[in-house]
């Protein structure tokens, strides 16, 4: 690792206020395969591994916290809430909240294509820096800097804003008398990990846009976003 790459990943642990990362973990996390497929001295240094084992950090780490804050919810209700705070929507709300695009690694293609705000992208690379944390120092560290990163998540969580995205903007819209619909309206990805962008529709103009594994989790990911949008709307 050059010292400009250094420089430029000690001012996002700083900016984090974690410990400075050892060894090459975090440059890895925040290293996009399109890059490391341009860059033979890169080769099969990308994140993916890291998202896999950020991915289950995560998901122990909120799931251990909703169960130890809530000990009166079932465990239908706590899937639920963990499912409301551990998506690609959060996720990549939560990493644009610090910037974490300008410290990524993309290839020429990702860059001119927006890379750096797509929302698949940035949420894989938060689930790779917290596996990168987790190697690095251990999981008391890790959770202390999910929970610090995903509260306000999670405080929203707490208030009953978690659930079916999409029924409960056709439950706001319908004071309005909308016909809410869905379309996808773009596929991408090999079979094993494709990827789906659905557009959600009021009288058929589209409010938002989302991603996601399955056109499921797409259509609830743009459910989600119309509802913080009209949420914000004062009119």
């Amino acid at each position: 690792m050059d010292e400009p790459r250094r420089k430029k990943l000690n001012e996002l642990t700083s900016r984090l206020h974690l410990q400075t990362c050892s060894g090459n973990n975090l440059d890895i996390a925040l290293t996009h395969p399109s890059y490391s497929f341009e860059n033979p001295n890169k080769a099969n240094e990308h994140n993916q591994r890291l998202e896999f084992l950020g991915d289950a950090i995560l998901d122990f780490i909120v799931g251990e916290f909703l169960y130890h804050s809530f000990p009166g919810k079932p465990e239908g209700e706590l899937t639920k809430m963990r499912a409301a705070v551990v998506n690609e929507h959060t996720l990549a709300k939560r990493a644009r909240s610090f910037g974490l695009g300008e410290y990524l690694l993309l290839g020429k293609g990702e860059e001119l294509s927006g890379g750096r705000e797509r929302p698949s992208i940035l949420a894989d690379a938060l689930e790779s820096v917290i596996g990168a944390v987790y190697l690095d120092q251990g999981l008391a560290p890790t959770q202390e800097f999910v929970i610090s990163q995903l509260g306000p998540d999670i405080e929203e969580v707490a208030h009953g804003n978690y659930g079916d995205y999409k029924t409960l903007l056709q439950e706001k819209v319908q004071k309005k008398e909308g016909q809410v619909g869905y379309n996808i309206l773009a596929e991408s990805g090999p079979d094993h990990d494709k990827r789906f962008v659905a557009g959600v529709f009021l009288n058929g103009k589209m409010l938002a846009q989302g991603e996601g594994r399955t056109k499921k989790e797409a259509e609830q990911a743009a459910a989600q976003i119309a509802l913080s949008q009209l949420k914000g709307d004062k009119h």
